[in-house]
């Protein structure tokens, strides 16, 4: 089935729906893993994007419902060269067209990727449709420029999850509620109480929270519209930030009640949370030229000058030099833009890239341990450098 795919700037690209007839929009960005589609489909940070693979050929290992960093797909549509109908592995349950075209979402094949990726990087990420409805394409580009910028987006109340929810260690489940009405603390499968930490879901990757529980925390999931009250009046031990899609900038009253949350928690705060947490403190973000999308970035750890083989999905970066009382630890080697900071007088940490992806395969991990050190250590208890 003929689809074209139209970008804001007017340039066209005709390819073939491998999903069935229908339309999409969104800001079109390029992803350069050469695996891990069903990782980018289902993370919510992905949300308001049209997703262009940079590997040739996608879909050859299928897909299956253990991979999935969230319960649906999240992309609002998907852009390959070509796209494999018949997986070959073991652990495949579904084809991808198949399973795009349950979840209702566009991908179109056939596409120039190297040509579509090599005029973003030239001209940034641009807005665009993929339509095989329409098949005049300058009514598609005259529509293109039409949609809403990322910039000003607050797409992470459209994904957050609409009540507290807890994590059973595969799935979520409703968070209980404790006897004087508030939400109960789930407590660790021994019945030992570990570090209360309560996490805001902007858009989180379950394996966030797959690590989490790992470090030995009682994890208590809540929405972005939770406030500074409700934080404490489930007295956590500390706060956690996930990723998530959008402009930081955006998300005005959730910065005003996480700044009131900085100087009584222990905080972390991953890609979109990094973002908040620089909002929080007084800093600004800007909109990058094609933003970060894929695996094996170089970052380095300018504590020790280790370099860091990372996964990355974001637009916006903390601006450093509008922050004060803050320490740059990590950079990206491939364009020298701010991967991580600390505070120097309060227990916050913050890095942009995802620890809880597997590129290198585990050089990031130890970012859990550091939290989990500062939320011990804060609980007055005895930290573990394992």
């Amino acid at each position: 089935m003929r689809a074209l795919l139209a970008l804001e700037d007017g340039l066209v690209f005709e390819g073939r729906s491998f999903t069935g007839p229908g339309e999409t929009s969104g800001e079109v960005i390029f992803n350069t893993g050469m695996t891990g589609y069903q990782e980018v489909l289902t993370d919510p940070s992905y949300a308001g994007q049209l997703v262009a693979m940079t590997y040739p050929l996608v879909g050859n290992y299928g897909v299956n419902q253990e991979d999935v960093e969230s319960h649906r797909v999240f992309v609002e549509g998907f852009i390959v060269k070509e796209c494999c109908k018949t997986p070959s592995n073991w652990r495949a349950t579904q084809s991808l067209p198949d399973y795009l075209a349950e979840q209702g979402v566009v991908g179109i094949e056939g596409v120039d990727t190297r040509a579509l990726t090599r005029h973003l990087r030239l001209h940034g990420a641009k807005r665009g449709i993929i339509s095989t409805e329409e098949s005049d394409p300058m009514v598609l580009v005259e529509r293109a420029r039409n949609l809403p910028t990322m910039e000003g987006r607050n797409l992470a109340e459209v994904v957050s999850p609409a009540s507290p929810y807890i994590w059973n260690g595969t799935r979520p489940e409703p968070a209980p509620m404790a006897a004087d009405g508030s939400y109960a603390w789930p407590g660790m499968p021994n019945g030992d109480r570990g570090i209360r930490v309560l996490v805001y879901d902007f858009g989180i990757k379950w394996n966030i929270l797959r690590l989490l529980q790992e470090q030995g925390m009682d994890l208590l999931v809540v929405p972005a519209s939770f406030t500074a009250s409700q934080v404490r009046s489930v007295r956590p031990d500390a706060v956690f930030l996930s990723n998530g899609p959008g402009d930081p900038a955006a998300l005005t009253s959730t910065i005003e009640e996480l700044t009131a949350l900085t100087r009584d928690y222990p905080m972390a705060g991953i890609c979109l949370g990094h973002q908040l947490l620089g909002h929080a403190l007084g800093g600004s973000t800007f909109k990058l030229k094609f933003g970060h999308h894929g695996i094996n970035h170089p970052v380095q750890d300018l504590s020790d000058g280790h370099i860091e083989v990372s996964s990355q999905n974001h637009g916006f970066c903390v601006d450093i030099d509008t922050l004060e009382d803050v320490a740059l630890t990590h950079m990206n080697l491939n364009d020298n833009t701010l991967e991580g900071f600390a505070h120097n007088k309060l227990p916050i940490i913050a890095i942009q890239y995802h620890p809880e992806a597997s590129p290198g395969p585990h050089d990031s991990r130890n970012f859990f341990r550091r939290f989990r050190n500062l939320a011990m250590e804060a609980a007055g208890l005895q930290a573990n450098a394992e």
